[in-house]
């Protein structure tokens, strides 16, 4: 166990006027509080604390960040309480010690909800302060690291956790190495199967090849040296098993067929030198065709800079290289924790100089604004478990913008990076100045250009394109504005008809004070709610005016024609067939006026019975329940249900324009004889009169008839009545009905 003047002499040596008071005093404290505290393995407990304290001094992070880590646990797990710490230590390490407290009681492995939730507050507490990350991940580091003390059960869950929440974060935050081991450790107890196959067969790899990786060294630092680079450190190192396993996963590959098993670093002086050696090591070796990559002139995300390249080296084994200066060896080892080292100092001429606001905290900070956004939990969760684990593609805007990409993303994913309002209004693209599909996947290097349009409105199923969480999360959110925009309209000209007939005035003011009773937040939402058919008009009436008496309905019947007059409580009139009369009391254009309905199949807002309607039929609505308005012709027999609810009816005409191209459905059933070319017949008879066959079914009546079930899409109800008195007329047909549901 770390003893006291140990911790203060691994700060001493990156941060010499290190404040020894503060991290004394938070090394006894913690120790007084744990006191006699064990741990699963039988360790002190004030073990734990220490050691996270120690991996962040790896990191040359600050005494208040080291101090934090030999607190973390107090709060949660001792007497202490977060006035004391303040008291003791100042309220800027009470809150980070609070904030480390409350992560501590998130359980991200758990039903989608839940764990969704608490990773939005896992964020929103990084996003207060960023070292709360440092801590946790050191903390959730030295807890794998001491795992085989947990029951089975225990173990492959916090791994899981950790394989899906903490190594990704840990990457996108810059800290390459400390993913690479929380991914390791993971897969251990994870698949621990193939962690054991995999760690044996490296094993043997390196038995065969003992003192491969020095020799390595040995020429390459040679080389480098000869070439007039001083300063210039070469460091081999064999990649980690669960590196090896998705690599074999992902490209099919077996043990055997890998060939670059391990890594080398040439760690150099400054940015021009990282070129030189690069030219250095390409002359002297042949180059692998396609694995070239440039991370300095294009960092990566989380601020990552190398030059990536493999090359069939010494002792002619392929071999990665990643060239790189000390200040991005640094950045590379410890991600944003190297920004503590750096934003104040003057860098080497040459260098590059890191802002605090580092890309690693802009894409928090993006994240973090999506909380705002109004997704709901799993939609958060999805978008952001989309842009943790993504590798990427690096593009261009035309005039030299970079954007940065998970790999398979389209231009749809490159207009949402660029603007939503880019994405929202994207009609085609431009990629190296050809036109090309919106589904395309784009690659490094590309120009695109979006085209737009202001009446765009993004279709539901470019979801199921893109790649990215912005673009998803963009293209649902303006999916349910668009929804809820018809539907609106739909409840308020609904409202706006209601009030009317009633002799009042209907206006969204008037609705803004009682919104509380209609158990709605916003005047649009209630509107909505209206066309949804969650919420009737006649009790947004009796809320706006409490003393209007509304009529309830009333059936008289008239045993003469077998009629029944009915008469809405929002004052619609409406003429109910005795089952066998096809139209309304008033005349077709005359009494109160209908909502109009256009060709609007699969519109959210007005669907169709199942049976169908065409233009000619007399028709008639019924509000349902998040479908909006359904459309029924007058003879349909499914009207019946509907009798005492007559607040849910709507009349609704026809309105088509000479232009329309819109067919309808209509079903009509058909006996006829049972012989070769009859089916023949029927369908010539339909296709002569330009009617299109939607669905046929057919089975046996009787010995010799069959009965034939099509649905059929037709312009109107001339168009259909001419065919039935066709197919009537074919010697092979018996009877011809149009069949309503």
């Amino acid at each position: 166990m770390m003893r006291q003047y140990e911790l203060v002499e691994r700060v001493q040596k990156y941060k010499p006027d290190v404040n020894e008071a503060l991290l004394n005093k938070a090394y006894v404290y913690a120790m007084q509080k744990h006191g006699q505290q064990k741990r699963a393995s039988g360790d002190p407990y004030i073990s734990h604390p220490l050691e996270v304290a120690a991996i962040l001094t790896e990191m040359h992070l600050d005494e208040s960040t080291i101090a934090v880590a030999l607190l973390h646990d107090t709060i949660e797990d001792t007497t202490a309480t977060r006035a004391e710490i303040d008291d003791l230590f100042g309220e800027d390490i009470g809150a980070l010690v609070e904030g480390l407290t409350k992560i501590k009681k998130l359980d991200l492995v758990t039903k989608k909800a839940k764990q969704a939730e608490n990773l939005r507050k896992l964020l929103l507490a990084i996003s207060d302060d960023v070292r709360v990350l440092l801590v946790k991940l050191a903390d959730r580091l030295h807890n794998m690291r001491t795992l085989d003390h947990m029951s089975a059960e225990k173990r492959a869950r916090i791994s899981e956790e950790t394989m899906d929440i903490y190594a990704p974060l840990a990457g996108r935050m810059g800290m390459q190495d400390m993913r690479e081991e929380l991914e390791n450790l993971s897969f251990r107890h994870i698949n621990p199967e193939a962690f054991d196959t995999v760690t044996r067969r490296l094993n043997e790899l390196s038995t065969r090849n003992e003192g491969l990786i020095k020799k390595i060294e040995d020429e390459l630092g040679e080389l480098i040296l000869a070439k007039g680079l001083t300063g210039t450190l070469v460091k081999g190192r064999q990649k980690k098993p669960y590196s090896i396993f998705r690599k074999m996963q992902s490209k099919s590959l077996s043990f055997e067929q890998l060939s670059d098993v391990w890594g080398f670093r040439i760690v150099v002086a400054d940015i021009p030198d990282c070129y030189r050696a690069l030219g250095i090591v390409h002359t002297r070796w042949r180059v692998v065709p396609g694995r070239f990559k440039d991370y300095i002139s294009t960092p990566k995300q989380n601020d990552y800079q190398s030059i990536h390249t493999t090359i069939v080296g010494p002792s002619r084994q392929r071999i990665e290289l990643q060239i790189r200066t000390r200040l991005m060896h640094e950045i590379a080892e410890y991600g944003i924790a190297a920004h503590t080292l750096y934003k104040d100092s003057v860098e080497p001429a040459g260098e590059i100089k890191l802002s605090p606001k580092s890309n690693a905290y802009s894409w928090l900070r993006r994240t973090i604004e999506s909380l705002a956004e109004g997704d709901n939990p799993e939609e958060f969760l999805e978008h952001t478990k989309l842009e943790l684990f993504q590798d990427q593609v690096f593009c261009f805007t035309p005039k030299g913008q970079l954007i940065a990409l998970p790999r398979g993303a389209t231009p749809i994913d490159f207009a949402y990076a660029v603007h939503t309002n880019i994405g929202d209004t994207c009609v085609g693209a431009k990629i190296n100045g050809r036109i090309m599909p919106l589904v395309t996947r784009l690659n490094n290097g590309d120009e695109v250009e979006i085209v737009r349009s202001g009446i765009q409105v993004p279709p539901p199923a470019w979801e199921e394109i893109v790649v990215t969480g912005k673009a998803r999360a963009a293209i649902r959110r303006a999916t349910r504005a668009a929804v809820r925009k018809q539907y609106s309209g739909l409840g308020y000209r609904i409202l706006e008809r209601t009030f009317e007939r009633a002799g009042k005035a209907f206006s969204r003011e008037a609705m803004k004070p009682v919104l509380h009773r209609l158990g709605q937040k916003e005047v649009e939402d209630a509107i909505a709610a209206v066309g949804r058919g969650e919420l009737s008009s006649l009790d947004v009436m009796r809320a706006v005016y409490p003393d209007h008496q509304d009529e309830r309905v009333t059936v008289k019947p008239n045993t003469d024609e077998g009629w029944f007059n009915m008469r809405s409580a929002a004052g619609m009139v409406f003429k109910l067939p005795g089952r066998s009369k096809d139209m309304f009391d008033a005349p077709e254009g005359e009494g109160p006026e209908a909502l109009p309905i256009r060709g609007l199949s699969g519109n959210a807002q007005v669907n169709f019975s199942p049976s169908g309607a065409v233009p000619g039929d007399r028709i008639v609505g019924i509000m349902e329940k998040d479908k909006g308005i359904t459309i029924y012709p007058i003879q349909s027999p499914s009207l019946q249900k509907f009798d005492e609810e007559s607040e849910r009816w709507i009349d609704v005409r026809w309105d088509l324009d000479e232009a329309n191209n819109t067919r309808f459905m209509a079903r009509i059933q058909i006996n006829a004889l049972n012989e070769p070319g009859t089916l023949a017949e029927i369908a010539q008879a339909i296709a002569t009169s330009d009617i299109n066959i939607r669905s046929l079914s057919m089975g046996p009546v009787a010995a010799d008839f069959s009965e034939f079930q099509l649905e059929l899409e037709v312009w109107d109800l001339r168009q259909l009545n001419h065919l039935i008195t066709q197919i009537r007329d074919l010697p092979s047909v018996s009877t011809i009905k149009r069949v309503f549901e």
